[in-house]
């Protein structure tokens, strides 16, 4: 059975873009994040022991669909044709795909969200993803706070003024949700931001994390399922830039070393 089979079979759709529950057109971030979110829905150490044969069955086929989207060239025979190209090596080697998923989504520490936090903040990438979040959510500042990684409530009249600039500067369409913002729903983002803070920091207190060396793992175990939720989504996100970033760099120096 066919790789696409596969997915009817298990998830009800044979597109691969529908399994990961991104859109067609999604960047390599959004394919990573979505790879592990629907990922950790089925991996076989969140089952119970019932579920666990199915489970392990589906977390091998997302590992397959995942290295198909991730992969340039197989991406594009898919885009192109609808087809897998089932004699590829990233299905045919026999991969231990647990293992696989493992070296995807290493560990990241509060150290390691804090160095990425310093780099991404004024980047010329933040301002990228700033603008992207502006067209995506049609100026509503709500949906563009939450979607900017690191962003706090106090980001927000930096963000603004970043997109004021780029508006002025007709690079933007000027979205009504962003240019005639009431003052009113301003102020309650502001109290929300704030309230959010404050909860973070009590519990990195009390989980003990001021060092940076735990693993967020630890954070996430301990709070409650719907800001498990949260936090899983995050750190997808943080993880696809931060090792996103780290290629990037590993490239431009192979670039250097080659001239």
């Amino acid at each position: 059975m066919g790789l696409l089979e596969q997915c009817e079979e298990a998830f009800g759709t044979s597109d691969l873009y529908q399994v990961l529950d991104v859109r067609s057109g999604a960047s390599e971030g959004e394919i990573r994040r979505g790879y592990r979110k629907v990922s950790l829905q089925v991996h076989p150490d969140r089952v119970t022991e019932a579920e666990k044969e199915g489970a392990t069955q589906k977390f091998q086929i997302l590992g397959k669909v995942y290295a198909v989207l991730s992969e340039r060239e197989q991406r594009a025979v898919y885009d192109e044709q609808g087809i897998v190209d089932e004699e590829a090596d990233v299905l045919k080697q026999d991969r231990d795909w647990e293992e696989y998923w493992r070296l995807l989504f290493k560990k990241v520490t509060v150290a390691d969200i804090k160095e990425f936090e310093d780099k991404y903040k004024g980047s010329e990438e933040e301002t990228a993803d700033i603008k992207q979040a502006y067209m995506d959510f049609n100026g509503d500042m709500d949906r563009i706070m939450e979607s900017v990684l690191c962003s706090t409530s106090g980001d927000e009249s930096r963000i603004r003024e970043i997109l004021g600039k780029a508006i002025e500067a007709q690079e933007l369409p000027a979205y009504t949700a962003f240019t005639k913002e009431s003052t009113n729903r301003q102020r309650a983002r502001k109290r929300r931001g704030e309230k959010e803070a404050k909860e973070a920091e009590a519990a990195r207190r009390e989980l003990g994390l001021e060092d940076g060396t735990d693993s967020l793992k630890t954070l996430i175990q301990k709070k409650q399922k719907d800001r498990e939720k949260e936090m899983d989504s995050f750190l997808a996100a943080m993880e696809a830039k931060y090792r996103g970033n780290s290629q990037k760099g590993g490239k431009k120096a192979a670039k250097k070393g080659k001239k």
